[in-house]
């Protein structure tokens, strides 16, 4: 009897251990599975990162990256059709800048005020600080920074225009002098590009976009009619090629890029394509902030993208322990000297390393100091397309400036009040 009992004891604690061994093992076997939406050259950046999360992290979280579209539009239908089937493929998504306020206002981000605090915002460049919050609460976590910048010849002048009028006018020399075949490129097509392109000069003739309590737009003021004026006149006198109506970010870099032009307003991703051993303007380009008039201070157009947290995410706690890594000094330290993505942490900056392959890094990093966002509401898309059809309109068909952003501020003005507000 005694040695029956042995046995089922030895059997039963065999089981036992079996089980637990299988269960263990199973646990190893089934990590925590995690996905971030991102735009193709973002995912495409990020393989390497992945690879050493995921090995960091055997057993316990598998990180997917889902690769997609190229363009912010394109990722933004994309996020938004697979959001309102009501069960995302994906965990986070990688957010431009302007979409905040209308994801969520939708509902479909949570608030991540719980795991990121004010010394965590505190050792980021300033810039990188804006368009994180919302209604008071965080929703999106910086990957990298992204202003607007004016590049310059430095072999074609000495100093920088520092005034609109002055950019306008050594434009205009150096075209008519045959030095160069166009004065200043930019973005001029009916996109989100030609919107950041007129806050830098709206805000460089003391305007803004909306009033002081964010409630209207200001389109109509004296300052957003010189601005557009300024823009057409650039045109119309020569100092910008009629081309430019049709151009975006990778035109205006193309020109650039040949020698073709002696100024251009763009992102910094443009630095190190401007330093290629193709590029003709190789060591002969300097950074700043586009001019303003005198007495006002210059703004640079915030863009950036960060990573949201989407609310149904089953695995929240995992989700922000990628995105913490996925935005880790380290890895910004990576992307910047993988693939020249900016970063968002203040002491990179300084960092010897990397201002040895970017000299250009001090000259972004005021340009982010002098970061403007573009209005946060959740119908920006369709205020910014407002604006972009009248500009692109006074620049391709004519008609006055006073016109052109009188009647921007009656539509703006129309599509508030059918939306019941800003807000």
């Amino acid at each position: 009897m005694r040695n029956a009992l042995r046995c089922l004891v030895a059997v039963l604690t065999t089981v036992f251990v079996l089980a637990g061994f299988a269960w263990s093992s199973g646990n190893r076997l089934t990590p925590v599975p995690v996905s971030i939406l991102m735009p193709a050259p973002f995912a495409d950046a990020s393989k390497e990162l992945v690879n050493r999360f995921n090995r960091e992290h055997q057993g316990k979280i598998e990180l997917t990256i889902n690769r997609g579209p190229l363009e912010t539009e394109s990722i933004s239908d994309l996020a938004i059709s697979s959001l309102l089937l009501g069960d995302a493929p994906f965990d986070a998504l990688m957010m431009d800048v302007t979409w905040l306020p209308k994801y969520v206002a939708a509902g479909w981000l949570e608030p991540l005020d719980r795991w990121f605090d004010s010394s965590d915002s505190e050792q980021l460049v300033q810039g990188a600080r804006l368009g994180n919050r919302f209604e008071n609460h965080l929703y999106r976590w910086p990957l990298v920074a992204d202003v607007g910048v004016l590049y310059w010849r430095t072999d074609l002048m000495d100093v920088p225009p520092s005034t609109p009028d002055q950019l306008r006018s050594v434009a205009l020399n150096l075209v008519q002098s045959s030095r160069v075949a166009n004065g200043f490129v930019w973005q001029g097509r009916q996109y989100e590009g030609l919107s950041c392109d007129f806050v830098e000069v709206l805000h460089g003739f003391g305007g803004a976009w909306m009033s002081a309590d964010q409630a209207s737009t200001t389109l109509d003021t004296p300052a957003a009619k010189k601005a557009a004026a300024w823009l057409d006149s650039l045109i119309r006198d020569g100092a910008s090629p009629r081309a430019v109506t049709n151009y975006a970010e990778t035109e205006s870099l193309q020109a650039f890029k040949a020698g073709d032009a002696a100024m251009m307003r763009n992102w910094p991703y443009a630095w190190a394509e401007l330093q290629k051993p193709d590029s003709a303007v190789r060591g002969k380009v300097g950074i700043t902030l586009m001019p303003a008039e005198q007495g006002e201070k210059p703004a640079a157009t915030l863009g950036s993208w960060g990573i949201s947290l989407l609310r149904e995410s089953p695995h929240p706690e995992e989700t922000v322990e990628a995105i913490r890594f996925l935005t880790s000094e380290a890895s910004q330290r990576e992307r910047f000297l993988g693939y020249g993505y900016t970063p968002t942490a203040e002491a990179l900056f300084t960092d010897p390393e990397l201002l040895a392959v970017s000299s250009a890094l001090p000259d972004v990093r005021r340009a982010l100091n002098h970061a403007v966002p573009r209005p946060p509401t959740p119908i920006y898309a369709q205020l910014s397309d407002v604006l972009q059809r009248q500009l692109n309109g006074l620049f391709t068909s004519g008609g006055s400036a006073t016109e052109t952003m009188d009647e921007a501020q009656i539509r703006s003005e129309t599509l508030i009040r059918s939306a019941g507000g800003m807000a």
